[in-house]
């Protein structure tokens, strides 16, 4: 019984880890529980060995899809051209025509027309014959995948070596050589239009104006911002004279302040490390600020961006010498830093003795530049030099010919119109306070916003 089923074409099923086996049956051990197939193809790719055995035990599922006897029986009938097949006997019925079963892919000659008064309807290699009732001789596999071919299947598509065979720049410097480029187009109303690709620029733009600030006294330097725009620096006396004329037009001291505040606690959270420090995953890395805080305005603005600092849950420590007078700005700020849950000392020995993530320097004063000989000035210059922290000066004054700042700062950041900053107040950055354009004009400045759609900007030395 076992030998009557060699030759079959059959499909295994071995689940979804095997796969699907198709193949003709070459050895079955009824004693073993084994089957092999011959030519076999695995999940309808040709295998590289020539025969597969499979045990029972891996066998899912089997389907015959061809038998050589039920094979046989086709090529015998098709041998003989014509072949009638009788109608039962059960009554009278109209006899049918014989029908030709021809071989597979034998062409109709005009003898076959002849002798039959009906054709079957040609239908695809590999299709059953329903007229004939007879199985196919050939599977579905088959007639889905093609006839079984060796040829290329272990080879694959090399696309770069296609690709090279393209060569883009030749083909656009024919072009370019040529003037095959569409570089006009006619109109009724305008016969000679300018056709544009895709990196030119369609609508005409007026030529950009770099120079858009300009001031009646130059401050000695020239900044440029990242667009190009020229920012020209300011001397102190003009800049005193701005502040001025703010006052008058309702632009108060507060109002500064809190201005001031918000742009330095913006850039220096933003020196923190942003969103990548300061998230909620990050309560337990909570940065450290140190602001070195005098008793003046810059000192006032120093603790307006503290107490900024602190509503982010940045650990703020606020260094301030106790003085007998202070200013009544710098009083109502110290009022709000308070509530803000931060942290004042006195003494430097109060700060920490291990790098901070940032100092922010307020020591310095426009007004009165006879601090530094003080000695808690001495001695918070060289605690923030000693600790090893990257500094922030908040609206650094300008240091005379020859002469140093005490605190090395990384960054400055200048309110509204820039300083000639030294070489020791680092990189520059520029801040907008908020003042209107008719204030500059009131002091004889042309001014253009440079800021864009930000605050804070770097300044770049021209």
């Amino acid at each position: 019984m076992a030998s009557d089923w060699l030759g079959s074409l059959v499909s295994i099923n071995c689940g979804a880890t095997l796969g699907i086996y198709q193949g003709e049956v070459s050895a079955v051990d009824p004693h073993g529980q084994t089957i092999s197939l011959r030519q076999p193809f695995h999940n309808g790719i040709r295998c590289p060995i020539p025969e597969v055995s499979f045990s029972a035990v891996d066998i899912k599922d089997l389907k015959i899809l061809d038998i050589p006897k039920v094979r046989g029986a086709v090529n015998n009938l098709s041998e003989g051209k014509l072949s009638t097949l009788p109608a039962e006997d059960k009554g009278p019925v109209t006899p049918k025509a014989p029908i030709t079963i021809l071989r597979r892919g034998a062409p109709l000659g005009p003898r076959a027309v002849s002798q039959a008064s009906i054709q079957p309807v040609p239908r695809r290699s590999g299709a059953q014959s329903s007229s004939a009732g007879l199985p196919s001789g050939r599977s579905k596999d088959t007639e889905c995948f093609g006839e079984v071919t060796a040829e290329g299947l272990d080879a694959d598509f090399d696309f770069e070596g296609n690709l090279a065979l393209f060569d883009k720049n030749a083909v656009l410097s024919e072009m370019d050589n040529h003037g095959n480029w569409p570089r006009q187009r006619t109109t009724p109303g305008n016969p000679a239009v300018p056709c544009y690709r895709h990196d030119e620029n369609v609508l005409e733009g007026q030529p950009v104006v770099y120079r858009q600030i300009t001031v009646p006294q130059h401050g000695g330097k020239e900044f440029c911002t990242d667009s190009g725009l020229v920012v020209p620096s300011v001397s102190y006396e003009l800049y005193k004279r701005l502040l001025q004329v703010c006052e008058k037009h309702g632009l108060s001291l507060e109002r500064r302040l809190e201005m001031t505040g918000v742009c330095a606690c913006q850039m220096a959270l933003t020196l923190l490390g942003g969103p990548n420090r300061l998230n909620p995953k990050n309560v337990h890395q909570r940065p450290t600020v140190v602001l070195l805080c005098g008793p003046h305005v810059q000192g006032a603005q120093g603790v307006s961006c503290g107490r900024h600092l602190a509503n982010h849950e940045v650990e703020v420590i606020l260094f301030l010498p106790n003085f007998v007078k202070i200013q009544e700005a710098l009083t109502h700020e110290l009022s709000l830093f308070g509530q803000a849950w931060g942290k004042q000392v006195s003494s430097i020995r109060d700060l920490p003795m291990s790098p901070v993530d940032l100092v922010v320097n307020c020591l310095d004063s426009h007004e009165n530049p006879h601090l530094r000989d003080q000695p808690w000035y001495r001695a918070a210059a060289q605690w923030a030099n000693q600790n090893r922290a990257p500094v922030l000066s908040i609206d650094p004054p300008v240091s005379g010919p020859g002469q140093a700042l005490a605190v090395e700062a990384k960054w400055s950041l200048c309110l509204g119109l820039p300083l000639a900053l030294g070489e020791g107040a680092g990189r520059v950055y520029l801040c907008d306070v908020g003042l209107p354009r008719q204030v500059f004009q009131a002091v004889g400045i042309n001014y253009q916003s440079p800021f864009g759609c930000k605050f804070v900007i770097p300044l770049h030395a021209a």
